[in-house]
């Protein structure tokens, strides 16, 4: 482990044939440019990731864990031009920014608690033989990871495949490249050279680096028509694949809770980072009985974020324009805009939080995900109505119920065909409750203690003592 994998990686500019030039989404400024990797620098990025591979593998656990340690240390450090990259690349508030960077810090410190603990079991067979499992790395792991919440996302993919024994390469979001290139060279000087290497570049660097030999794990944060092809280059590869992808996520309002309390949960779901959340609400349905007092209270939580000023900025023109499509496809198809539901004048990405009223299932803004501020609502004639319409789709991330009632948040924990079912609370959980996506959404465990096995390979051992032959 004694090659230089950034002075490599400068070595082959000369095929790098891209820029990726970020702009503020809060005013318009240039944040500046960064040139994108290209075939060649991937190309030698995956062979020296292989070539230490071995070495990393073999080292002890608890060293692994200890840079682990090192590199939420190192993430603290760089905590503020994280924050600001963040803000300047992504519009994210900065006290939110630096949330999500102590929110990978202590995740980090999770792993590396959990990396030797992560251990094999013992097998029941002869008492004159021993049987058990070990667990190994995989190999190399490609970690593409998102613009929404960079640093935490990444420091989790990050924490459990380094402490596990693999190499990585980490191609960070084209929509914050700056901030993916400082992570990078605050958390690769923790660990022996080539075991963290960060790529730059846009979808084109996924690609390449999905369809190299000698990959062993794909982990990909983000939407789900990416995901889907990352998938289909696995066949061709034979790399495990882990995927957390889009979402649609409903809520369903029963009849019997607070409207205004739960006017306020749909708020929270569905305006918080500007709606940019894979687990943000997406679709509501309110029973009949409760929607107008839900609705007025709705359209009041979203004016007074809009009349605050706290709704950040979409992330670029292009989210911008494709949530006010979907918008503006629900007006025409008979959606009443309550709130919302117009581009601001002036410089940035701005994009309010917005109600919309009288949907129905058949709109886009109902079945496909959004990403952006806007509440789309359904009334529905009975809980039983609204569990169907809300369960139905073809995304599989999380659903929301708010209820008082043990038998309807029973029914609809057995009815949502999804990895996450929230009851009473739209965000939240207790530390390890990994989920596993479906449909659309994904596949595999994206968090928690089961993420170590995801980046794991389990191998058994029979134990014998020698024989003797008959005829000796």
């Amino acid at each position: 482990m004694t090659s230089d994998p950034q002075t490599m990686m400068r070595g082959s500019a000369a095929a790098q044939d891209s820029i990726l030039t970020i702009c503020d989404p809060r005013d318009g400024s240039e944040v500046g440019t960064l040139e994108s990797a290209g075939r060649e620098q991937v190309a030698l990025a995956v062979q020296l990731a292989r070539a230490v591979s071995p070495e990393w593998a073999a080292t002890a656990p608890a060293e692994r864990a200890t840079m682990v340690r090192a590199a939420a240390g190192a993430l603290r450090a760089g905590a503020d031009r994280l924050a600001d990259l963040n803000s300047r690349e992504t519009g994210r508030p900065r006290g939110e920014a630096h949330a999500g960077i102590e929110a990978g810090a202590s995740t980090l410190e999770q792993y590396a608690e959990l990396g030797p603990l992560h251990r094999g079991h013992s097998l029941r067979g002869s008492a004159l033989a021993s049987d058990y499992t070990v667990t190994e790395p995989r190999g190399v792991a490609v970690l593409l990871t998102p613009w929404n919440d960079p640093v935490a996302v990444a420091a989790g993919l990050l924490g459990a495949a380094l402490v596990t024994g693999n190499t990585v390469l980490h191609k960070p979001s084209e929509r914050c490249p700056h901030l993916g290139q400082l992570l990078g060279e605050l958390l690769s000087p923790c660990f022996p050279a080539g075991v963290l290497t960060t790529l730059t570049g846009g979808p084109d660097v996924g690609s390449m680096l999905t369809s190299e030999d000698g990959v062993d794990v794909y982990a990909h944060v983000g939407s789900s028509a990416t995901g889907a092809r990352i998938a289909r280059a696995a066949v061709l590869t034979g790399a495990h694949v882990l995927r957390e992808n889009g979402g649609n996520d409903p809520l369903l309002i029963d009849d019997d809770v607070d409207p205004a309390w739960a006017a306020e949960q749909a708020a929270i779901g569905a305006f918080s980072n500007s709606g940019q959340i894979c687990t943000a609400v997406e679709r509501i349905y309110v029973v009949d009985a409760i929607a107008d007092d839900f609705c007025a209270a709705l359209i009041t939580e979203a004016r007074r974020r809009n009349e605050s000023g706290t709704i950040a900025p979409l992330v670029d023109r292009r989210l911008r324009d494709a949530v006010h499509t979907q918008v503006q496809a629900a007006v025409d198809e008979g959606a009443e805009t309550a709130e919302g539901g117009a581009i601001p004048d002036g410089p940035g990405t701005h994009y309010p939080a917005t109600v919309l009223l009288n949907c129905s299932d058949r709109m886009d803004v109902m079945t496909e995900e959004t990403f952006g501020p806007v509440a789309p609502v359904v009334r529905v004639g009975s809980f039983d109505e609204g569990l169907n319409l809300a369960a139905a789709g073809r995304y599989g991330l999380a659903a929301n119920v708010l209820t008082a009632r043990i038998a309807h948040a029973q029914k609809a924990v057995a009815a949502f065909p999804v990895g996450t079912v929230k009851v009473n609370a739209v965000f939240g959980g207790a530390p390890g409750g990994s989920a596993q996506p479906r449909g659309e959404s994904g596949q595999g465990f994206g968090y928690g203690p089961e993420l170590l096995d995801e980046f794991s390979t389990v191998k058994v051992v029979h134990i014998e003592a020698p024989g003797k032959s008959a005829r000796s």
